[in-house]
């Protein structure tokens, strides 16, 4: 049986306009915020003798796992580290010569911020991405 033929109300190419306007100007934001520390994190992943880990959690995870298999198709090898599973012995697969990206919308997720004595024991460089430059994450210092 098919639904009835109802008129639909929604004008989808203006939503569809507003929607690239909307990330149009994101992008924008983003260019406007590319500095040295961009530079400075390619720096450090090019120069990566072991493997790219990226962690994130919630909707940053989601991001980082598709950052890892990027990365691992293009030729890095790379793999998703959950910050939770981390905490519980993961962290173990986190060895020198490793570089770390570590995710987070808010800059302060309690998952990663509870590893980050034990990343900077390992002494692996840690590379961050936040939403927000307040949080602690963004002013942690990139470690080498």
């Amino acid at each position: 049986m098919n639904p009835p033929n109802i008129p639909n109300q929604i004008d989808f190419q203006k939503v569809a306009l507003e929607t690239l306007s909307i990330e149009e100007h994101a992008l924008e934001v983003l260019a406007s915020q590319i500095d040295e520390r961009f530079s400075q994190a390619c720096e450090i992943i090019l120069q990566c003798k072991g493997r790219l880990v990226i962690t994130g959690m919630g909707k940053s995870g989601h991001i980082g796992r598709k950052m890892a298999a990027t990365f691992a198709s293009t030729g890095t090898p790379s793999f998703f580290m959950h910050p939770g599973e981390a905490g519980h012995g993961d962290l173990g697969m986190l060895v020198k010569g490793d570089v770390l990206i570590a995710i987070s919308y808010s800059g302060k997720s309690d998952e990663i911020m509870m590893l980050m004595p034990l990343i900077k024991h390992v002494g692996v460089p840690l590379i961050t991405i936040s939403g927000h430059d307040k949080g602690p994450m963004p002013q942690m210092p990139m470690w080498h």
